[in-house]
């Protein structure tokens, strides 16, 4: 790296919980949007993935005292927020006057407890931060009172909150500091893998969500040439053949995502891409699934949470539990990979409501379901729905996967239990009917079985379902 111009470090925690890393590696798009402010307003920037890297903390520390950066800037979301911090300790431990940042949504949200217990964290950088990174190395480079500086929280102060970027295709990820043979999707074998995004943000309500908080409820978006060029460039160029895009909504406006389906389908990119939408688009566009296949659409995620009427609406996800069946089953029916989630673990759910969502989500029949812990991020409106009965204080723990709100009627161990036996009970019904599905489908199941029982948290309680090896083979 060169000295030049102060040199920029974006961090990654090593934080892992078995849940996405088991199906592939995901680069940090958020890191990589600041990195390419930072490099287009002139400053040396570098990539440390540590999580990918699955690096130890005693190798962070050879990493620093290696590269030693002027500034280290970590992304935060809530289970990762401890280790985040943790860089920023090791930051100065190693290096002294180094500038810490971190941001992200944990952050943005939690600056006062944060600041207050870590003198370690210098800055902390609230909501988007392309254009407040840029203005922060300047003013910290100048030696100025940080406080001239919209969109932070630091030891001198909070300053006002900056205003959204106004125009989204002007920004450009670091793309060039990716190390690209690092990131891979496991479905498919020597894949390259990006994470992009084609718009940012929500104007849902859901009660449990940290997207739609930290967007403030907005939406805006790439234009669909924009996207579809920067796909293209990343194919030619990088050979970056699966995409997810990071979008919560990525066809909230019609027109412009049917734009974007036919640039695809007319540029013939051969990239698969993976997305998450919202059920009521998937009915939307019921007549436009053939084309979604037709443009690389392979796997979409629809959230239906709650296969219960009374719970849905306290998630204020503005849908009904029948929606989401019929979503699922549109998605099947036009050759693609269907996942969902179903949150459980309220306060006032049984060991019977868990066993009837079980039940229902094998009637729903995605493709892949995961059943997730109720998270109550600690800024989020449905906090004060649940915070009596959270039970674990420890961030780390906040991942969808360890249950830390206790029910009621149920002890943790009795809601660990019956998250797991979701698992089990789906994904063995989901084998015994899986020469129903089309051969492509049925591969990609018996690969999805290999990825959970070895390199997911599922492996130890999957392993009822047998050995690896003849689970797969019961789906051939």
């Amino acid at each position: 790296m060169s000295k030049q111009h102060p040199e920029i470090l974006l961090v990654t925690p090593p934080y892992h919980s078995g849940v996405v890393e088991s199906a592939g590696s995901w680069l940090p798009l958020g890191l990589l949007y600041v990195g390419g402010a930072l490099q287009k307003a002139g400053f040396g920037v570098a990539l440390y993935d540590a999580m990918t890297k699955f690096h130890t903390p005693e190798q962070i520390r050879h990493t620093l005292r290696r590269e030693r950066p002027d500034a280290v800037f970590v992304s935060c979301i809530t289970a990762t927020v401890l280790d985040g911090i943790e860089v920023c300790k090791i930051a100065k431990e190693e290096l002294g006057e180094v500038l810490t940042v971190l941001g992200n949504t944990h952050p943005t949200f939690m600056y006062d407890e944060i600041l207050f217990a870590h003198p370690e964290v210098d800055v902390i950088v609230r909501g988007e931060g392309e254009t407040t990174a840029v203005e922060l190395m300047r003013a910290w480079q100048a030696g100025d009172n940080l406080n001239k500086v919209a969109g932070i929280a630091w030891g001198g102060g909070v300053t006002p909150p900056r205003c959204f970027h106004p125009d989204l295709d002007t920004l450009e990820p670091a793309w060039d500091l990716v190390p690209w043979n690092e990131y891979s999707y496991r479905p498919k074998p020597d894949s390259t893998l990006a994470v992009v995004s084609s718009s940012r943000g929500c104007k849902q309500h859901c009660s449990f969500c940290s997207q739609r908080l930290f967007w403030q409820e907005t939406w805006r978006a790439v234009s669909a040439e924009r996207f579809v060029d920067q796909l293209m460039m990343l194919r030619e160029r990088h050979g970056v053949d699966v995409v997810m895009l990071a979008d919560e909504i990525p066809s909230l406006d019609a027109a412009r995502w049917n734009r974007i389906l036919d640039l695809l389908i007319e540029r013939d990119l051969g990239t698969t891409l993976l997305l998450e939408t919202r059920v009521d688009d998937i009915l939307r566009d019921a007549a436009l699934l053939p084309k979604y296949r037709r443009a690389g659409v392979e796997h979409i995620y629809v959230g239906v949470e709650a296969v219960n009427q009374a719970t849905l609406d306290l998630f204020k996800k503005d849908a009904k539990v029948e929606q989401g069946k019929r979503a699922i089953e549109l998605i099947n029916a036009h050759d693609m990979i269907s996942e969902t989630s179903f949150v459980m673990g309220m306060p006032n759910e049984t060991v019977e409501d868990m066993r009837r969502t079980i039940e229902l989500a094998k009637f729903f029949d995605p493709d892949m379901a995961f059943f997730l812990a109720i998270t109550p991020w600690p800024y989020a409106d449905l906090y004060k729905d649940v915070k009596d009965h959270i039970a674990v204080r420890d961030y780390r723990k906040y991942n969808l996967v360890e249950p830390v709100v206790k029910p009621v009627a149920m002890t943790l161990d009795e809601v660990r239990e019956h998250l797991f036996l979701g698992f089990r009970e789906f994904y063995g019904d989901k084998m015994r009917r899986a020469a129903t599905m089309p051969a492509w489908k049925q591969k990609f199941m018996r690969t999805l079985m290999t990825l959970l029982m070895e390199h997911s948290y599922l492996r130890d309680q999957m392993a009822g379902l047998g050995h690896p090896q003849r689970a797969v083979e019961v789906m051939t």
